[in-house]
């Protein structure tokens, strides 16, 4: 060997020498910490294989992060032993509707938190601000409607959102601008096409609502007033937000006759609009529209492969839900008249026979479900109670009905307060669905408290994220259970730009749950829906405890979320 070769493997050598001693370990880590999580198995959210290690949380955020043991002589003001357990980010839910909670409930969340779900995304339609009068008129509660005054202005988005957290939430909050909100704002309940003026008036309000911290818009083109957004003003919208980083998050168009076509309007929209395109709840609805699964992913993978940013997400359970009148056609809602025109005669034999029609023009899911697949819920007419959870099927033989003339009926007996659950989805696609690598997960749902719920609701308020590691990772083995993590947490927040949490990472704020992967379950069911899961034991929000050992604390550290277009106002 040559004397410049040797001095080269010499130098080598030396640069490679670690500076301490053979043999000496690290400086141990001695905090002073909040909390130290230890013993468990880390799944950090980015899809990475699990490992055993302990955690750190100093204020509201992971201040170290190490193997097991690395915090022994740290000291720390409380230790949580997870041994046994999966240490995680907290889950978070793209698709909430927990509004009509934070604003009026207790904060405390407690079927969501139970599920592992630590930041709620709302939006869908409809959001609480910016109010103006034209969307203060249809409220028609005076105590609500004063109460909704406060987020009128131009920057109500943001304001509604502080609100919310200032009265306590125990998840962190977040929204969409809802695309109903912007069309009741510009132009009122009225259908058809928005003025030059108009829209005017709903780029300005978009680019307000992007400053205050919306994360895009929100569209639910079945139920008016969204039905009414023709394809052009939703590319207005678009392109209004995207110079602020939004995204057009949308629940189609159609998700069954028209299933396909519904989604190459979605596509337009992001591509003529520059923005991402993320759908809600993909879903093909009703047997006869099964078979349309593949080719709709085969659509969003030859979409990506060419560039254009879709992604999207789902609930896991094979039935949707939404409200009774859905199943109307939407033109008799035009200005606010859709009671006033169930009590019509004249246009009952008109209605009846469009709600028949496999093709009125409309997404008319109580035909496409058929009416025994149509779960009636909501009734409060002591008369009517006998009705709760029974299918439409059965409503209408009881009061030898019409099955569409009953939609009409109790629909004027409950002043338009009654829901539906619409059986309509194979296990087969769901699992498919799964698989994909751009799909996220949402509740479709608002909390709900066992202790003082009323009647009946979708199991998936309870049980939407259990139901995924319990039924789909342990005992189908669908996907991997660091997948599954990924899609629950880092997924929807690189999604939405969240940079500060959603995976486990020194300096990102401290959302973390502690789960029992081998008993990790929904427990609530379509006939019983009102019973907590189980599995997920601790829950840390913004390094604050709201659940231990499974059981509430009562804290409430929520905070607001934002999008990437937020500008702080001073």
């Amino acid at each position: 060997m040559s004397v410049r070769v040797l001095s080269a493997l010499l130098a080598f050598t030396l640069a490679c020498t670690p500076s301490s001693p053979v043999g000496t370990r690290p400086a141990p880590v001695t905090g002073p910490f909040d909390i130290i999580i230890e013993n468990g198995r880390i799944v950090d959210g980015t899809g990475a294989a699990w490992y055993y290690g302990d955690l750190a949380i100093r204020g509201e955020h992971i201040a170290a992060i190490g193997p097991r043991g690395a915090f022994t002589r740290a000291r720390a003001t409380s230790r949580v032993d997870a041994k046994g357990l999966i240490v995680s980010p907290g889950f978070i839910d793209i698709q909430a509707h927990s509004i009509g909670h934070y604003m009026t409930g207790d904060g405390r969340a407690i079927s969501m938190v139970t599920q592992g779900i630590t930041t709620a995304i709302h939006g869908e339609g409809s959001s609480l601000g910016p109010m103006n009068d034209k969307l203060l008129a249809t409220e028609s509660d005076s105590a609500s409607r004063e109460m909704l005054r406060r987020f009128a202005g131009p920057h109500g988005f943001g304001a509604w959102l502080e609100y919310m957290v200032a009265r306590g939430t125990a998840q962190n909050v977040g929204s969409f601008l809802g695309d109903g909100t912007v069309r009741v704002y510009v132009k009122g309940e009225e259908a058809g096409a928005l003025t030059i003026a108009e829209r005017d008036t709903m780029r300005a309000m978009v680019a307000r609502a992007m400053e205050d911290g919306a994360f895009g818009i929100a569209s639910a083109l079945i139920y008016p007033p969204n039905t009414y957004a023709s394809t052009e003003e939703l590319v207005d919208a678009a392109k209004a937000m995207s110079p602020y980083g939004g995204i057009y998050i949308t629940h189609m168009r159609s998700e069954g006759d028209k299933f396909l076509e519904a989604m190459d309007e979605a596509l337009r929209i992001g591509r003529e609009g520059n923005v991402p395109v993320e759908i809600y709840h993909l879903k093909a609805s009703g047997p006869r529209n099964w078979p349309k699964m593949p080719r709709a992913i085969a659509k969003i993978d030859s979409a990506r492969a060419a560039g254009q940013d879709v992604q999207a997400n789902m609930y896991l359970y094979p039935a949707g839900g939404n409200s009774f009148a859905s199943c109307i056609p939407p033109k008799y809602s035009a200005g606010g008249k859709l009671l006033e025109n169930l009590k019509n005669p004249a246009l009952r034999a008109t209605m009846v026979a469009e709600m028949h029609a496999m093709d009125a023009g409309y997404e008319n899911l109580c035909e496409i479900a058929t009416p025994a697949n149509v779960m009636v819920v909501g009734f409060t007419k002591p008369e009517l109670k006998r009705f709760e959870g029974k299918r439409l099927a059965e409503i209408a033989t009881a009061l030898n009905k019409d099955w569409a003339e009953v939609i009409i009926d109790l629909n004027v007996e409950e002043n338009l307060g009654l829901g539906e659950l619409l059986f309509l989805m194979s296990e087969e696609n769901i699992r498919l669905q799964l698989q994909q690598p751009w799909m996220k997960f949402g509740t479709d749902a608002s909390s709900q408290d066992p202790a003082t719920a009323q009647g009946m609701t979708h199991p998936r308020a309870y049980g939407n994220f259990p139901r995924l590691f319990g039924r789909y990772v342990r005992e189908q083995r669908v996907i991997p259970l660091e997948d599954a993590v990924r899609k629950a947490s880092s997924a929807v927040a690189t999604r939405l730009s969240l940079t500060d949490r959603g995976v486990l990472k020194v300096g990102l704020k401290a959302d973390i749950i502690i789960f029992d992967e081998t008993t990790i379950i929904d427990n609530a069911t379509f006939d019983k829906p009102h019973q907590l899961s189980t599995g997920v034991r601790d829950m840390f929000v913004n390094g604050v405890a709201v659940l231990r050992d499974g059981q509430h604390t009562g804290a409430k550290p929520g905070q607001v979320v934002r999008g990437p277009g937020y500008r702080p106002r001073n």
